[in-house]
């Protein structure tokens, strides 16, 4: 079996290929990994101006492979044990928060739930006429997760984004565009994420005006810390406003009893 992914250059671009197609790429935790491991490498790389990401197949990301594929993670044992599939929330941490240089995402067929929003965390989408994208949580009774909550609003709007996913919508590439999901739709036959005009131009383009534009704008790239976004569950204590917010518990003999939350912290 070859690599889960491959990476080739072209001039300043870099490709980032997952390559499950037997699997329709769907994410184990080592594919899902490699994937941030390969975006954190092109953004220390000054010969890498855009990164392109896209699938192998017939399919950009089928999910989450829930077919028990081999456990992995880079953390300690109790970082993987706490956060057991929360590694997909990477994708947005690795390709808006660390990586200063755009990403143009070539959507070459299916992508649902976690590779939808691997789909999603890119700067620029690219989306092949076949494809469809579905988020596919309410037909499990799951929660959105890899940043869609985040990422969807802000493509399509709050409205459109909460009827994608509580209709559990599928759109194909055209109504992707329309949607605002994808900035345009390709022919099939024409489809090649990093040599299409759209992807291969800003690899002509300055470096330095490249990664201005990817890191510069609010509305594209969340301002979010990413210490309090990779913070593990058993630090989220409430805050101290929100614990002032609270009423207050009731009085007794001995004086106001303390309630839990008074006498939590947080780090």
């Amino acid at each position: 079996m070859g690599k889960l992914v491959e990476v080739s250059d072209a001039g300043h671009v870099r490709t980032i290929r997952l390559n499950r197609p037997e699997k329709k790429n769907a994410l184990s935790q080592a594919l899902a990994w490699g994937v941030v491991e390969a975006v954190d490498a092109a953004a220390r790389d000054d010969n890498v101006w855009v990164v392109a990401l896209t699938g192998s197949g017939d399919a950009f990301c089928a999910g989450l492979d829930l077919s028990g594929s081999e456990p992995y993670h880079p953390g300690t044992p109790m970082t993987a044990q706490l956060d057991d599939i929360g590694w997909v929330g990477n994708f947005v941490l690795a390709l808006r928060k660390r990586c200063d240089k755009p990403v143009i995402g070539g959507i070459n067929g299916v992508a649902v739930g976690a590779g939808l929003g691997l789909a999603m965390a890119t700067d620029v989408r690219l989306i092949a006429h076949s494809a469809r994208l579905m988020a596919g949580y309410t037909r499990i009774g799951g929660s959105p997760d890899a940043g869609l909550t985040i990422t969807l609003p802000q493509a399509m709007g709050y409205e459109r984004a909460m009827r994608f996913m509580m209709e559990n919508r599928t759109l194909t590439g055209q109504e992707a565009v329309e949607w605002g999901m994808a900035g345009e739709a390709v022919a099939d036959a024409d489809f090649e994420a990093p040599s299409t005009p759209s992807s291969s131009a800003p690899g002509r383009r300055s470096p330095c005006a490249c990664s201005s534009a990817a890191s510069s704008s609010p509305t594209s790239r969340p301002t979010w810390s990413s210490s309090s976004a990779t913070r593990s569950p058993t630090s989220c204590a409430p805050s101290a406003a929100r614990t002032a917010r609270r009423p207050a518990a009731p009085s007794s003999k001995s004086g106001r009893r303390r309630s839990r939350a008074d006498n939590r912290s947080c780090e």
